[in-house]
């Protein structure tokens, strides 16, 4: 049985080019790049939690990290004004987490 998938909306905030590289590079295999420090990723639930794990191996406490689970109601109101259309709903089942 598939695991069931979530959007979610990941911003950071690191403040060394380095750290933000490599979490740059690490987001990229797990989500697409919405904004410069802003990405949006499909995960199951044991996806975000090995996502959120290898992040705490590159940031450090003064960088800032968000990850907002999106529930089915907000991914139809979200709005990419420059890219219509990249944020499509494959009618999968959402909650907030």
């Amino acid at each position: 049985m598939a695991e069931l998938k979530h959007w979610y909306l990941i911003a950071y905030d690191i403040r060394d080019p380095k750290r933000w590289r490599k979490a740059h590079k690490l987001l990229k295999g797990y989500g697409e790049s919405v904004q410069l420090s802003v990405f949006r990723c499909r995960l199951s639930q044991r996806d975000r939690e090995k996502l959120r794990w290898e992040l705490e191996q590159i940031l450090t406490a003064e960088d800032d990290l968000l990850l907002v689970g999106l529930c089915n109601r907000c991914v139809e109101r979200v709005q990419v004004c420059n890219r219509p259309g990249t944020w499509s709903n494959s009618g999968d089942g959402f909650r907030v987490i």
